[in-house]
């Protein structure tokens, strides 16, 4: 069959809209080509690798192109498949030129601002679930919650996530969330699918709830590769329903290995403290004596501060007469050297006065000249021949004649 369709279409070119456009860890495309008007045929078409590296573009969900290739049976399941050999960009389906106007015209409002964005509670004990009960999404949530944070009540708000009837729906179930207020935080979940199978979460109506919701809102539609506006509306995106369970709900075992840490780090600040307490104590004991040994050593004190009163004054008088016989002996010391001093000059001065006494001047054999009246004749000039005078010598004087002077040559 495959050689049959390779002999009546060798090259073939086909147009439409890409849905579900996934890349393998092998470098191979593979995704829907839907019919651009909106009809819903649609042709299952892979891209190998080499194909594959020579775009110059980036296929994503909703593009338009046109595909050249041929058609294949692909054996393993029987379908028919178009192998992509090139492709180009055509332009933009209309319901991704939808998302596109509505994602500008709301974040021109400020629906997807980060700075309205809220901080999830820590610690919730309630988690609410947005999403259809027979779907996946809902057991992946619950069995992620039930591994990593069995504590946590859960609350399903049942809505259908796909079809014209999802969007009321939704918007119906978050405000019975919001005005029921019994869980911390809402999770906003569905599986995978192509842009029509999540268009309800890209519905205004929706978008807006998400928005206004006073609990915080964890969006995990589809797979990490899909984006819908109620991803940038909520406050926290999740890539998938598993991992919006996990954001929302701290694993029970970190808090378990915290609260332990907390636990080993308290019982060593109370073991210090009990510690230092105890040692405190033991200082005080050995301070704190008993009573008797306190009033002995008050009385040891008393009897010593007595005995030093009762010795004050002897020893007081003791001082004052070992400093008056101190004083009296520098008295007498001073008087004999002050007699003693007086003594030496007394004998000085009266060395002194014998040396110039001038009767020890005639008894070495001078003689003292006056003039009968006491005036002293110490000049020839003053004797005159035939002038009495009267002279006095060292054991009397006498009476003389002055017979001839002669004065001494000058020169």
């Amino acid at each position: 069959m495959s050689q049959a369709l390779t002999d009546r279409f060798s090259v073939v070119v086909v147009g439409g809209e890409i849905a579900g456009f996934t890349r393998a860890a092998s470098g191979h495309c593979y995704f829907n080509l839907k019919d651009a008007d909106g009809q819903a045929a649609s042709l299952r078409c892979a891209m190998f690798r080499r194909a594959a590296a020579l775009l110059d573009f980036a296929p994503g969900e909703g593009v338009l192109v046109e595909l050249r290739g041929r058609v294949a049976v692909y054996e393993p399941r029987g379908e028919l498949q178009f192998v992509v050999e090139a492709m180009r960009r055509a332009g933009a389906g209309t319901l991704y030129e939808q998302f596109l106007k509505l994602r500008a015209r709301l974040a021109a409002e400020g629906l997807f601002d980060p700075d309205v964005k809220r901080a999830l509670p820590p610690h919730p004990q309630r988690i609410g679930v947005i999403t259809s009960s027979a779907g996946a999404a809902l057991h992946d949530v619950l069995t992620a919650l039930a591994r990593r944070a069995p504590q946590v009540q859960v609350i399903v708000y049942s809505s259908p996530v796909q079809g014209v009837e999802a969007p009321p729906a939704l918007v119906r179930a978050l405000q019975v969330a919001n005005d029921r207020a019994e869980v911390d935080v809402l999770l906003l979940v569905r599986g995978g699918g192509s842009l029509e199978d999540l268009w309800a979460f890209n519905d205004e109506r929706v978008v807006r709830a998400v928005a206004a919701s006073a609990l915080p809102v964890v969006c995990g539609v589809g797979h990490e590769t899909d984006v819908t506006l109620c991803d940038m509306a909520a406050d926290l995106r999740a890539p998938t329903p598993t991992a919006a369970a996990e954001l929302a709900a701290p694993s029970r075992e970190s808090l378990l290995s915290q609260l332990a840490s907390l636990e080993r780090a308290l019982t060593l600040r109370l073991d210090h403290r009990l510690q230092s307490l105890a040692q405190r104590l033991d200082r005080l004991a050995l301070r704190l004596s008993r009573p008797s040994d306190v009033l002995a050593r008050q009385r040891r004190l008393l009897e010593l501060l007595a005995q030093r009163a009762a010795a004050a004054p002897r020893r007081r008088v003791e001082l004052q007469a070992q400093r008056l016989n101190h004083l009296a002996q520098r008295h007498e010391r001073a008087r004999r050297d002050g007699l003693a001093r007086q003594h030496t000059r007394l004998d000085a001065l009266q060395a002194r006065l014998q040396a110039l006494d001038p009767h020890h001047v005639l008894a070495r054999g001078y003689a003292w000249l006056d003039d009968g009246q006491g005036g002293a004749i110490t000049t020839v000039q003053a004797l005159q021949p035939g002038r009495e005078v009267r002279t006095v010598l060292a054991d009397g004087s006498a009476e003389m004649q002055v017979l001839r002077v002669r004065p001494l040559p000058q020169g």
